[in-house]
């Protein structure tokens, strides 16, 4: 398998391991990779394809053009002075299983990198660059190049710039028409400016972000409640009947970058949680000091009707819904009392939704970090 950095390539997996070393014309050498399984054709026309899209996302930064063995980033010309590095990686889950299911691949991508970049931001970080990893056992230009316009999306609106990724066609290992991916960014933030949550303090505000929907977590028990409702991802959805099923699970994940570094940069946002796996119950606790927890009120934000019908058809508990989505709220902000007001305005000038949604309290080590009040009452089908 070759890899690469700033010039996509076709990695390529023989079932043959001598394949690699065996040295023979061009032509035959690529003939005989083809009835391996391995089109190398098509790995040219997808580089090819998506070529405009990873160039539409270059940043100040970024140094020199595509076709190095790895990609290169100035932090000085991104207007750094004493940065300190932040990296995350993260995948889109079984979420995959739904697009290729329903035959849309135009939004996973975004999802790659919201995963990705929401973890920067949270630690008050600029997301820089991006590369992503695809692996599939047959490679479909049409569908690579799908997703990938999503991942170049992904990265306009995140602001950082895609500089590379991974092609990699490997029959035998995947099923055929699956196939999987993997993202990889880093940020940076000046030295002494990261959000580390040590300055909170009982009584601070938590403030809750709208999120788009399921985002890309708990999805192997979305897929099974949809499998046990006997529904197709072509059939209207239960909760929103102008919308497919497949399409209306497929809504990305938010991407909080830029409303996120604005309560950072105005100086108000002592925390930061993205609730991904775990829900509400695990995310939250991560971004607060020992011994504090929080407790919420769930009559104060407005869930997106998937999560009430999740509930319904799942004959899922309170505390099922709340360790495994994200119940409505993708980001969590935590700030102090009188800075709520300024909080809610930067956000809401950035077109978000937010709200007040609870406040830090005390937490000993034998209760629960996290109590959601009214969760029965408020997330009733």
């Amino acid at each position: 398998m070759r890899s690469y950095v700033s010039r996509r390539r076709l990695a390529i997996t023989s079932p043959d391991p001598l394949a690699e070393r065996v040295d023979r014309p061009a032509a035959a050498s690529d003939d005989a990779y083809r009835a391996a399984g391995v089109d190398i054709a098509a790995g040219d026309a997808l580089v090819d394809a998506i070529k405009p899209a990873a160039d539409a996302t270059r940043r100040s930064g970024v140094v020199g053009g595509l076709g190095g063995f790895g990609g290169l980033f100035d932090l000085k010309a991104a207007g750094f002075r004493d940065p300190i590095l932040v990296a995350a990686t993260d995948g889109v889950g079984t979420k995959l299983k739904v697009a290729i299911d329903a035959g849309r691949h135009d939004t996973v991508g975004i999802d790659l990198v919201a995963m990705c970049v929401n973890d920067l931001v949270v630690q008050g970080a600029e997301p820089l660059f991006f590369l992503d990893y695809y692996a599939t056992a047959k490679l479909s230009v049409e569908v690579a190049r799908a997703v990938v316009a999503g991942i170049a999306e992904g990265c306009r609106e995140a602001g950082c710039a895609l500089i590379g990724g991974e092609t990699a066609e490997m029959p035998g290992l995947y099923a055929q028409g699956d196939y999987d991916l993997a993202g990889f960014a880093v940020g940076a933030a000046e030295r002494g400016h990261l959000i580390t949550g040590e300055t909170v303090k009982a009584g601070d505000a938590v403030i809750g972000i709208a999120s788009d929907g399921v985002h890309s977590n708990g999805f192997s028990l979305v897929r099974k409640i949809v499998a046990d409702q006997d529904l197709g991802y072509g059939s209207p959805a239960p909760f929103d009947p102008t919308n497919s099923l497949g399409a209306a699970l497929l809504q990305p994940t938010r991407i909080y970058v830029r409303p996120c570094l604005g309560l950072v940069r105005a100086g108000v946002a002592k925390a930061f949680a993205h609730i991904t796996g775990g829900g509400l119950v695990e995310n939250i606790p991560r971004a607060l000091p020992a011994g504090l927890g929080c407790r919420l009120d769930a009559r104060s934000w407005s869930p997106q009707p998937v999560f009430r019908w999740l509930r319904q058809a799942g004959n899922l508990s309170e505390q099922d819904m709340a360790r495994t989505f994200n119940c409505g709220l993708g980001m969590i902000t935590v700030v102090a009392p009188d800075n709520v007001d300024q909080a809610l305005g930067l956000l809401s000038d950035a077109g978000e939704t937010a709200w007040v949604v609870g406040d830090v309290r005390a937490a000993p080590a034998d209760h629960p970090r996290v109590v959601i009040d009214n969760a029965a009452e408020a997330w009733a089908p």
